[in-house]
């Protein structure tokens, strides 16, 4: 049941919409205020930009701290033949209301959610009698807005072929852009550094989008609940400061981008603000944008560390066989899994037969995936898996899913496979956008988890269904086999950025840690940019329930810091940014039962900060710190350890080397 103060918040907000329509004064704002008063939404109808044939078109505006960050910005869609919905649009009424529960998700960055927001849906009518509804949400975290279209006799089938949504900072803010190709893009690149007035009006900006606006805060585009609709991305508006959504188009229809039937809605238009960057790491405002799950039964829905055959190039100097896609590779990587506790084995491309295999573009686009090549014994391994409390995962392209589907997952559950990691769609247009929701929903009727590379940005989609438990959608540690595009400035970036709106397979691992000076890209036995405690802490930093351990078994042995990552969890009750900024540093803490894990990164700038406990509990605790070594800048290898009892009111001055990090664990001191 509703408080009696959102009751009266509605009536106020109904009384208001009546008046305004009554004096004539359309223009003045409806208002959406967040839980904790600091955000506020505007929705009104404002002028209408000269040429144009209506005299008003819907915009909005948010404050924050009383302080405008977005201006007034433009909303509304292009409709294919007709005239747009938004221009000459007047408000028919309104309704407000107020939510705030809370949930529990199997894996992720909390384990229970709170979903906290005050709403608005707005009514709108143009002169042909076509409508359209706003629907606003509010959060202490951001705010977000979507279109529906409602089912209507004016609208029934519905071609659009722009979105006309805005996104106006209130000055030259500092924005960190994905510069992409194209839609059709695996979302692998580095990001920048951009005033908004600078960038360019032909790039094709992928999201989230961070900004910081002097002054003001920070804030983030992205959306979420992408669901029969295509992603978004970003240009340069016309405006000094602003930016336009552009939308990724079909394949198979030019000029349309969503082809849809009334009713529909929108992807949420999302605004994540905070005060400080780390704000926005620890919001969940993407996740609450989502329906709820539809899987009754979750306990099958596993986080967990895996080994992995091909980061490494299937390296295992150990063994007299020889190296490949065999059986016995396999059985050396499922030995090291089991040896170190993790739950999970992940088979790579090559374990399908194809009709050619003339390289990566024919053999893994054409392979069946209900058939195993003959040099990987399937029954055996899984028999020997199964042996050693291992469960496997299958790679696999995303055209081999689809022509084959209805008989490898079914396939795949009777063996026992335990998820599926789904490579190479590089699209998010309307057809691309449904394809993910098949798979996911296909996969949860038969206990498959998934993980999608080439794949766009998260939208949540894995609340509703939480089998979907990462995705790539990130330039990753692969990128270290041929480059050094994947260092400490891109990995201090990350969480600032791709990682807003949800987890990433960006695979860590790398234990032949190296400096700049030293490094060479090769594609067996690769080397990992910046010091091993720089690696460690990663495991902390990035978020992933399905967290590679990339590099080869042999490069772990007799490692003292190895020790650090078959302890650290993939899934976590709490997160709490302790500090840091984009492209220079961040220390993040994470809360799993009692233990807490604290992991700093910085960039090629040696740094120490201070860490001050004071998220801990009561009583003692011990803290056991993997550090960079004296020399690590020049041997990236080499760490230290100790152990250090600590309580909340402990603050630890914590020292990186050029390239360095930082790791602990934090855990009571009777554990």
């Amino acid at each position: 049941m509703p408080c009696l103060r959102s009751i009266l918040f509605c009536l106020l907000a109904l009384c208001t919409v009546e008046t305004l329509a009554a004096e004539g004064r359309a223009t003045a704002p409806l208002k959406v205020t967040s839980p904790n008063r600091q955000i506020v939404f505007l929705l009104f109808e404002g002028q209408a930009a000269k040429g144009t044939a209506a005299s008003t078109e819907l915009r909005y505006a948010v404050e924050f701290h009383g302080k405008q960050m977005i201006a007034e910005s433009k909303m509304g869609l292009e409709v294919v033949g007709q005239p747009a919905l938004g221009p000459g649009m007047r408000n028919m009424g309104a309704e407000t209301g107020s939510t705030d529960q809370t949930y529990t998700i199997p894996v992720g960055k909390t384990s229970s959610v709170r979903d906290h927001y005050n709403s608005l849906h707005a009514s709108y009518e143009d002169e042909q009698g076509r409508r359209l509804t706003i629907e606003v949400k509010v959060f202490d975290d951001g705010a977000a807005f979507r279109y529906v279209v409602p089912d209507q006799p004016a609208l029934k089938q519905v071609k659009i072929g722009h979105e006309d949504t805005e996104f106006t900072y209130s000055k030259d803010a500092t924005t960190y852009p994905l510069i992409l190709d194209g839609y059709q893009s695996s979302w692998e690149d580095e990001y920048q550094e951009r005033l908004v007035g600078g960038l360019h009006h032909d790039w094709l900006i992928g999201l989230p989008l961070l900004a910081e606006e002097p002054g003001l805060g920070w804030v983030a585009v992205t959306e979420a609940n992408i669901d029969n609709y295509p992603g978004m991305y970003l240009r340069k508006g016309k405006g000094r400061f602003d930016v336009k959504a552009d939308l990724s188009p079909r394949v198979d229809k030019p000029g349309v981008v969503v082809d849809a039937t009334t009713p529909f809605a929108s992807p949420w238009r999302v605004l994540m603000i905070g005060d400080e960057p780390g704000r926005l790491i620890e919001s969940n405002i993407v996740l609450n944008l989502n329906p709820p799950s539809k899987i009754a039964d979750e306990s099958w829905i596993k986080a967990g560390k895996s080994a992995w055959d091909w980061w490494s190039g299937q390296a295992a100097p150990s063994v007299s066989f020889k190296t490949g896609m065999n059986t016995a590779t396999m059985k050396h990587y499922i030995d090291f899994a089991s040896a170190s506790r993790f739950p999970y084995m992940l088979i790579d491309a090559g374990w399908a037969v194809a009709p050619t295999r003339n390289g990566p573009e024919d053999y893994e686009a054409l392979a069946d995936i209900t058939k195993v090549v003959p040099e990987v014994d399937m029954p055996e391994l899984l028999r020997y898996a199964k042996e050693k409390n291992v469960k496997l995962w299958l790679w696999s392209h995303w055209t081999s899913v689809e022509k084959y589907i209805d008989q490898a997952f079914p396939q795949f559950e009777k063996w026992g496979i335990a998820g599926v990691k789904i490579d190479f769609m590089n699209r998010d247009d309307q057809w691309m956008v449904d394809f993910y929701h098949r798979v996911v929903e296909n996969a949860a009727a038969h206990h498959l988890m998934i993980d999608f590379h080439g794949a766009y940005k998260p939208d949540g989609l894995r609340r509703t269904f939480p089998n979907l438990i990462t995705r790539e959608g990130v330039m990753g540690k692969e990128y270290l086999k041929w480059s050094a595009r994947t260092g400490p400035v891109h990995n201090t970036t990350l969480p600032f950025t791709r990682m807003l709106a949800g987890p990433m397979d960006y695979t860590p691992g790398a234990f032949g840690n190296s400096n700049r000076e030293n490094f060479v890209g090769r594609d067996v036995m690769p080397m990992g940019l910046g010091t091993r405690a720089h690696e460690l802490a990663l495991y902390v930093v990035l978020e992933s329930p399905f967290m590679m351990v990339s590099d080869y078994p042999e490069h772990y042995q007799g490692q003292k810091a190895f020790d650090f990552i078959k302890q650290v969890p993939a899934t976590w009750d709490e997160v709490r940014v302790i500090g840091g900024r984009p492209m220079k540093n961040i220390t993040l803490a994470r809360r799993s039962g009692s233990d807490w894990y604290v992991g700093s990164i910085t960039n090629w700038d040696e740094r120490t900060v201070k860490v001050p406990l004071d998220f801990l509990g009561a009583g003692k605790y011990v803290a056991e710190i993997y550090a960079d070594a004296a020399d690590a800048a020049q041997e990236a290898t080499h760490s230290t350890f100790v152990k250090q009892n600590v309580d909340k009111t402990t603050v630890l001055d914590v020292h990186m080397v050029s390239g360095g990090g930082n790791a602990i664990w934090i855990h009571p001191a009777t554990h």
